[in-house]
């Protein structure tokens, strides 16, 4: 990367990462709230962090064209690999219900007049060593991937993934062993 990291970055050594847009969405205001591991490619990633966002990569991880989405908090393993175009997302960034949508809508306007948005549930997301995300996954808040599952292309994980599970599909299933 050119230029210099943000002041609560950390990263190891021989880790790389790559990308005119990896902190464009880096708002984060907490010490260290961005921790990478030693030996990491992170190509083409975006880190959106929100102020009080935390996120830890582990050791040996390969990433490509990733979008890493933290409100609350993102731990993910050591010796990860992680397709492009794959989302991780600890929070909706946004209300379900139909009259908080219209308030949040208000309020990120430019007429918001700085009202406050309504509460967005957040939930952290833990990714666990020697995990495989294919392309064009999600992952979204609160779900926990155990050590060695592997997630097939396109898959949306909404739950829990057992250690050494293969998933797919929307909502993703269990489909065997990686």
């Amino acid at each position: 990367m050119d230029g210099e990291l943000p002041p609560n970055v950390r990263i190891g050594a021989g880790s790389v990462i790559t990308g005119d847009f990896a902190f464009k969405r880096f708002y984060a205001e907490g010490a260290e709230a961005l921790i990478i591991g030693g030996r990491c490619v992170l190509d083409g990633v975006q880190f959106g962090v929100g102020r009080q966002g935390r996120l830890h990569i582990g050791d040996c991880c390969y990433f490509t064209n990733a979008v890493l989405l933290a409100e609350l908090e993102v731990r993910i393993g050591s010796n990860v690999v992680i397709g492009w175009n794959v989302t991780i997302a600890d929070t909706d960034f946004h209300p379900v219900e139909p009259d908080a949508r219209v308030q949040d809508a208000i309020a990120c306007s430019p007429g918001g007049s700085g009202r406050e948005r309504p509460p967005i549930p957040r939930r952290p997301v833990f990714i666990d060593d020697d995990v495989w995300i294919g392309p064009n996954a999600a992952i979204l808040k609160g779900v926990r991937v155990g050590a060695g599952a592997f997630i097939e292309p396109g898959a949306l994980v909404t739950e829990d993934v057992p250690a050494g599970a293969r998933v797919l599909g929307n909502p993703a299933k269990v489909v065997g062993d990686a």
